[in-house]
């Protein structure tokens, strides 16, 4: 009876934390901003890229970006309501980039260059306690577009090649190939991982090797796909001429992505249904978004 008590208790205090409005954390012209999801009014917090906002949409980490050629990048995290940004010093590493929030928002992990490698740093909300999350097991074999699933339990990732489900120890839990899952596509270090509320699903930013020519675009055209994570299966949710890329999850319903519409000089973000359809302009001239949670 007690421990029904208690996690009722815990339940309502979790449901207060996230009572708030859904928030989202962009960039705009290397400026991270924030922004109310049904009231988009963004706000610039600081300077810097790869916003992520954390669950309860109270903080953003980012990393900053040295001047021109200097390739020192560190991990930082802003409140929302301040605008005060921390800067993460205890990091052995002066090149690190690429924080994402635990679903708890007690932990961030990130990526770390250290000893010719690249890395998977861990550190607590308030950057301390840093360790690592996954290293390299072998040379030049490193794990991009790093996502954690829901539960906080294991985190996905990709090497180009294979997208892993990884446990808290480094032991793969579940593995799929993108070449027999994505036909005529591919993955890069810059592609984006973003798991369904529920577990079940994968959304994927996939580079298609598809004749699609547009003169506002340099590079293999961009589509979303929906992989299910109980049966292999991909289904592209995003059509070839929608350029369509980077999403993050709004609910089960929704996600919101980044998109060049034709004729278009500026990325934009577009609210999208998960099962794919008409993307809706959200915000101008932004880009990277990440979404607190419902």
């Amino acid at each position: 009876m007690l421990r029904a008590v208690v996690l009722l208790a815990f339940a309502a205090l979790t449901s207060a934390a996230f009572a708030g409005p859904q928030m989202v954390a962009f960039d705009r012209e290397g400026a991270i901003c924030v922004a109310a999801l049904d009231q988009p009014k963004p706000r610039k917090l600081a300077k810097g890229a790869w916003p992520q906002i954390s669950p309860d949409g109270a903080r953003v980490a980012f990393n900053t970006d040295g001047p021109g050629n200097d390739t020192r990048r560190s991990i930082a995290v802003a409140d929302v309501a301040t605008g005060k940004a921390t800067l993460f010093k205890d990091v052995p590493s002066d090149n690190c980039y690429g924080p994402v929030w635990s679903p708890d928002g007690r932990q961030i992990a990130f990526y770390i260059y250290k000893e010719d490698e690249w890395h998977i740093g861990l550190v607590d909300a308030n950057g301390s306690h840093f360790r690592y999350l996954w290293k390299s097991d072998r040379k030049n074999h490193t794990l991009w577009s790093v996502a954690w699933a829901p539960d906080g339990q294991s985190f996905f990732a990709e090497d180009l090649d294979t997208i892993y489900q990884v446990g808290p120890d480094g032991k793969t839990l579940a593995q799929w190939s993108v070449e027999k899952t994505f036909p005529n596509g591919g993955l890069s270090s810059g592609s984006h991982l973003a798991p369904s509320p529920d577990g079940k699903s994968l959304l994927v930013d996939v580079d298609m090797g598809e004749d699609v020519t547009r003169e506002d675009w340099d590079g293999p055209p961009p589509s979303i796909w929906r992989l299910d994570l109980a049966t292999g299966k991909a289904e592209r949710i995003s059509k070839p001429d929608q350029y369509l890329w980077e999403p993050a999850w709004i609910n089960d319903r929704e996600i919101l992505c980044n998109g060049l519409p034709v004729g278009s000089k500026d990325f934009s973000l577009f609210r999208l249904p998960a099962t794919g359809g008409k993307p809706a302009l959200w915000v101008k001239n932004a880009r990277s978004a990440s979404v607190s949670r419902e």
